[in-house]
């Protein structure tokens, strides 16, 4: 029988406290992974008997950052709202090849039913989790902060980036509505960086300004038109530098494209504030998990 005792509260592996998404955000993710998964109905759940109980225990097979139990208790909870689950590590923890994850409790159909759907969200989440965490020890000394993208997969933006999180990443813009970023098709339609960063704090005060910049050139006229950040894009390491010595911290710089794990560091080691990768939650490898299901006698 488990004895429900609660798990540590979710932290980064950075130690800072985790805010997970809205409970109905994460019940509308859950809801559309079951849906396409059971369709009319689970077929195979069907040969187990209606009213047996059974157990569960998840494992995972590497190395890991664990992110993803509310998604993983919604699939539960979303077909057997008795279910119980205790969790033996928090969001954020690092847990070793091996380790107990969870055990679960519940009636025995919504257990296979739900499984595969439960694993897929720990699975991406961890390694989205674990990937950030990797580049975020990479840089770890340095001042420059690592951020995701908004290259998530469609309808998983908030839960990846939760993850980025719990890696120990930070955040970049939501989506589209919560900071403007100019960029060059926008830098053509209003005929200048100046003007395009003029024309979006008149259109949105208040927003966050970035811009991309690919020049020194750039560079200048975006200080000088008063963005508030700017995205230095493809630029060599020996510029990077020189970036950070003519901007001298009046405003915070960002490094995109080409930032590969092997080139973090020495990327970071130029003073730059942030490095942003959508490789965090673009090329998702899933964690290699286990769970195994046993019927409860009687």
């Amino acid at each position: 029988m488990l004895r429900g005792r609660p798990a540590a509260g979710a932290r980064a592996v950075t130690g800072i406290a985790l805010a997970t998404p809205p409970s109905e955000a994460i019940a509308r993710d859950v809801r559309a992974a079951l849906a396409e998964d059971i369709g009319s109905g689970d077929v195979t759940a069907d040969l187990l008997p209606e009213r047996a109980q059974a157990r569960a225990r998840v494992i995972t097979r590497e190395n890991a950052v664990l992110c993803g139990r509310a998604w993983f208790d919604e699939c539960f909870r979303q077909l057997d709202p008795a279910v119980r689950i205790e969790w033996a590590a928090a969001d954020g923890e690092r847990v070793a090849a091996g380790a107990l994850l969870c055990r679960i409790e519940g009636a025995a159909r919504a257990l296979v039913t739900a499984e595969r759907s439960a694993l897929n969200f720990l699975q991406a989440l961890s390694g989205t989790a674990t990937t950030t965490a990797t580049f975020v020890e990479a840089v770890r000394g340095t001042r420059t902060v690592v951020l995701d993208t908004r290259k998530t997969l469609p309808g998983l933006r908030l839960a990846q980036k939760y993850a980025v999180r719990a890696g120990g990443g930070a955040n970049h813009r939501i989506g589209l509505f919560d900071a403007v970023l100019v960029k060059e098709n926008h830098i053509a339609a209003c005929g200048s960086i100046a003007a395009a960063v003029a024309r979006a704090r008149e259109l949105h005060p208040g927003v966050l300004v970035e811009t991309e910049v690919e020049t020194f050139a750039e560079l200048r006229e975006a200080l000088g038109a008063g963005a508030d950040r700017i995205m230095l894009d493809e630029f060599e390491l020996h510029e990077l530098a020189q970036a950070v010595a003519e901007v001298g911290g009046r405003v915070p710089l960002e490094v995109s494209g080409s930032v590969a794990l092997e080139r973090v560091r020495a990327i970071a080691e130029t003073g730059v504030d942030y490095v942003s990768i959508g490789a965090l939650t673009k090329h998702v490898r899933a964690i290699d998990l286990s769970m195994r299901v046993e019927l409860v006698d009687g």
